[in-house]
Order: C-alpha cells, then sequence, then structure tokens
C-alpha cells in the first residue's frame, strides 16, 4: 500500500465534508433513524487465541512470567523462544466454517446486526489487508473470514458492523520483551508484533507513558479506514483505549472520513466506551453492564455469553438462555440494544452451549419478537423489586427476578408487558396498569381494550382494579419470559 498515498486521499475527503475532523463539526452528524429500529447484534471474537482456548488475552498475559497463562504455556507448548503466540495461526484454520449457516442461525435467534471482530489486541487480521501479511487471507484460514461473513450477513438483510481493539495492540505484547521470548527481537512496521512498548503502571490514565506515537497512531488510523473502504460497515465498534490523549487527533480524522464515506451508503454509527467521543457524537456502549433506568439517549450494552472469557474457551463458564433474554429484555426497554457475543472454535464451529442459546432465542423470538423489535420506550420501563447494578462488569454473577418483575416496551395501540418469570400460581399482577384515580394522575389512564400472551393461541381472563391489572394464565405454564400485550385505545 503507498500510504502516503491513503493518508492524501483521506485527507481529500475530510477536506470537502460534510464533515471536517473537529469534535464540533462531527457532533452535527445524526444516528441514522435505521439505527433506532435496532435491538440485537452479534459479536464475534475469534482469532489466534482460539486455539490455545484460554481466553481472549491469552497473546499478553502468556508473556507474562509467572502468570497462571505463562505457566500453563510452558506445560502445554514449552519455551516461549521455541514456541510463540505467532505459532498458532497455522492451527487457526476455520476449516468447519460456514458463514451462510452462522447467519441463518443469528437471523433466526432474531439479530439484526453483527460486528466480527476485525482485529483484537493481538493483531491478527481476520480480513484482506495491505498493510500487514498477518492476516487471514494469507496465513490459518487462509480466506477472508470477516468478509465471507459480512456478504452472507448482507444478503440475509442484516445490518454490517466491524470492531476494531487494535489501539491496545502498542502495549499488548510487551512483556514479551522482558525475557528469552519470540518477541524480543527486532520489530519493524507490519510485523505481527510490531511495536510492543512498555506497558504503562496505569493503562486507564488518559496521559500515560509511553504514549503512542505518530506512526503507531498512522498505521492504526489506516488499517480502521481500510476496514471501512473494504467492507462498508454501517456500524464501526472500538474497544476502550482509544480514549487516551495521544489518540484523539486520530479518532477525529477516522470520525470524519467514516461519516463522509458513509453518506452514500445511509449514514453509520460508531460504538465507542469511556467518553472516548464528546457525547452525542456516536453511541455510548456500556461492556458487561446496563443502565438501572431508561434513559432518553440511544446507547448499547455488549456482553457475553461466557462469565469468563470473550473467545473459545475449553473453561468456558456459559450464562442460561434464560439469563440471556433477560438482558435482551431489560436493555431494550430502558432505550438500549444488546451486542450478544459468541466466540467460535479455531475450526470454525459453535460449542454446544452455543447452538442450544440461539435456538432457545430462536423459540423464544418466535412468539415474542413483536415486544422487541420496532418497539419503543413506554411510560415506565420497569415495576418489580430487582434492580440492575448499574456500570461496565456487573454482570460477573446470575441475576434471578422474580414474578415480579415486569419490563415494558409499547408500538402503536400495545402496551407489551414481558414478565421475567412464570408465576407459578399462574396470576400476573401489573401494578403500573391499575385503573387511575383521577385525581391522582400522573398514572397511566388508558382504556383496556384487550388482554393476550403472546405466542398462546387460547384466551386468557383479565381483570383490572385499582391495584393491578391482573392475569390468569390458567394451566399455561413457561420457563421463560411471557409477554403480556394489551390492547388499548
Amino acid at each position: 500500500m503507498d500510504k502516503k498515498a491513503y493518508l492524501d486521499r483521506i485527507d481529500r475527503v475530510n477536506a470537502l465534508g460534510p464533515y471536517r475532523p473537529d469534535w464540533d463539526s462531527l457532533a452535527s452528524h445524526p444516528v441514522p433513524s435505521w439505527y433506532r429500529e435496532k435491538r440485537l447484534g452479534i459479536f464475534l471474537h475469534w482469532g489466534p487465541f482460539s486455539v490455545p482456548a484460554y481466553h481472549d488475552w491469552y497473546a499478553r498475559n502468556m508473556y507474562i512470567k509467572d502468570s497462571p497463562e505463562y505457566k500453563w504455556h510452558l506445560e502445554h507448548y514449552g519455551k516461549h523462544k521455541d514456541f510463540g503466540y505467532k505459532d498458532f495461526i497455522p492451527s487457526f484454520t476455520m476449516k468447519n466454517y460456514d458463514p451462510a449457516e452462522w447467519v441463518r442461525l443469528f437471523r433466526e435467534a432474531g439479530a439484526d446486526y453483527i460486528v466480527p471482530v476485525a482485529e483484537h489486541h493481538d493483531g491478527f487480521q481476520n480480513y484482506r489487508s495491505e498493510l500487514s501479511h498477518w492476516n487471514a487471507v494469507e496465513m490459518g484460514p487462509k480466506r477472508d473470514i470477516m468478509g465471507d461473513l459480512l456478504y452472507e450477513a448482507d444478503c440475509a438483510g442484516m445490518t454490517l458492523g466491524a470492531s476494531s481493539h487494535r489501539v491496545e495492540h502498542w502495549w499488548f505484547l510487551s512483556h514479551g520483551r522482558e525475557f528469552d521470548s519470540d518477541v524480543n527481537t527486532e520489530l519493524k512496521p507490519g510485523d505481527f508484533y510490531w511495536p510492543a512498548k512498555k506497558e504503562a503502571d496505569n493503562v486507564h490514565d488518559l496521559f500515560s507513558q509511553p504514549a503512542p506515537d505518530e506512526e503507531f497512531l498512522t498505521d492504526w488510523l489506516l488499517r480502521c479506514c481500510e476496514i471501512v473502504d473494504r467492507y462498508h460497515p454501517r456500524i464501526m465498534y472500538f474497544d476502550w483505549w482509544i480514549q487516551h490523549s495521544a489518540v484523539k487527533p486520530y479518532l477525529m480524522r477516522f470520525a470524519a472520513y467514516y461519516f463522509n464515506r458513509a453518506e452514500a451508503w445511509g449514514g453509520c454509527v460508531i460504538n465507542y466506551k469511556h467518553d472516548a467521543f464528546p457525547w452525542g457524537i456516536g453511541v455510548p456502549d456500556i461492556e458487561r453492564g446496563q443502565f438501572s433506568e431508561a434513559k432518553p439517549f440511544l446507547w448499547q450494552s455488549d456482553t457475553s455469553v461466557m462469565r469468563n472469557s470473550w473467545c473459545y474457551s475449553k473453561a468456558g463458564v456459559y450464562k442460561t438462555p434464560r439469563e440471556i433474554i433477560w438482558d435482551l429484555i431489560d436493555v431494550v426497554s430502558k432505550n438500549g440494544r444488546l451486542l450478544l457475543n459468541f466466540g467460535p472454535a479455531h475450526d470454525g464451529t459453535f460449542t454446544p452451549e452455543d447452538l442450544n442459546i440461539l435456538r432457545t432465542m430462536k423459540d423464544w423470538m418466535k412468539d415474542n419478537d413483536e415486544a422487541i423489535h420496532f418497539s419503543g420506550l413506554w411510560r415506565i420501563a420497569q415495576e418489580g423489586p430487582t434492580r440492575i447494578e448499574e456500570g461496565q462488569f456487573s454482570d460477573g454473577k446470575a441475576r434471578d427476578y422474580t414474578s415480579k418483575d415486569i419490563r415494558f416496551t409499547c408500538r402503536g395501540s400495545s402496551i407489551y408487558a414481558m414478565v421475567m418469570k412464570c408465576p407459578a400460581d399462574g396470576l400476573i399482577h401489573i401494578e403500573s396498569l391499575r385503573e387511575a384515580d383521577a385525581s391522582k394522575l400522573p398514572l397511566w389512564h388508558g382504556i383496556v381494550r384487550d388482554v393476550n400472551i403472546l405466542g398462546l393461541e387460547s384466551p386468557v381472563k383479565w381483570t383490572r382494579d385499582d391495584k393491578a391489572l391482573h392475569v390468569d394464565l390458567g394451566d399455561w405454564r413457561t420457563d421463560l419470559p411471557l409477554t403480556v400485550k394489551i390492547t388499548s385505545c
């Protein structure tokens, strides 16, 4: 690649506008209307780290002396100078990879957008690239695994996305410099391990040193723009560390280029964390967490089907399908979107646990989809005793809702009351829909015309008084959340 020519092109596009590489100009970029309709996305963590199947930070931690990963690597693969992280690439074959089948599973589970990891912190590109030979087309799978997936997703009507975790590569492999390993060699741009600079004592410090330099950040910018130009993703997701002060000018330059290029495609969205962008530019994302209350702005929660890893792990601890549906319901009721991560194995297959989650979601969505997609905020988002702990990394422990926990959405004349757990006695009491005393407004004061359960063909008995809207399920029960559809006027 002629890097100077590509940089000149980026600057020409930004000079012509309408978006310039400064925050004030970028703040005028709207969130496209189509994004408001999205509710469930699929995230995919895949790469050479899928081979040792430990976790997605294996590339870093295997080089930290005396860490569990370091000791495990010595035991299973030998000395780091003889078998380093790069030596996992030939085993990352994806030989059973069927992108059309993947997309079928995702669509049936109710997903409407897809965000595969284009490049993780380890520096291996899962797509065709002219910037480095260390990519999936030239090594490992010997095919454009991201491009093939996005093609199938596009054919199926899914919205295309991609994620970059590249910026952490500045320091991600630096611990391999501290002893006799395959990282501790002369490195130059384009090399897999380059630059492997020293990891700061506190990488969360916005001004930590050593800060990424111009050469690395220019390479980062070109990689991001290459993804945009080659694959036309409508959603670009960035992992953390782009909030570092040194990255800010390059973020502005990228965002302007992306916004300008995407004007011809109907617009685009950037997902970000840790206030990397000023408020109102893009859509904020909460990693493994949610908001406790409904928000007037669009937001996203990203989480994994596993508690202890983002990638395929032999020791993966899986959430139950019901927990994941709970997360989806809670997020959507509060104006969010759920980006749900799966970690395929190095041969391109999913685990039985992955497939069980996708199939259970398919069955649930078949009956309850209208309460999720194209629905909006109701005046009340939730009722019941269980409240979400707000903030990131709050999903480490299993949540447990009660039959009194209800989340709401609405559309037109319909209100959807999603009951998180089916009551053992079959009696549902929705207090937010009780009859209102006109002297004590504001309280929902609408007229209930009909009540039914999505997926249940037979009618249900219901009454309404000043305590609640009471719904009798009769003998019908379910192990998954259920939706009471209330038709009003």
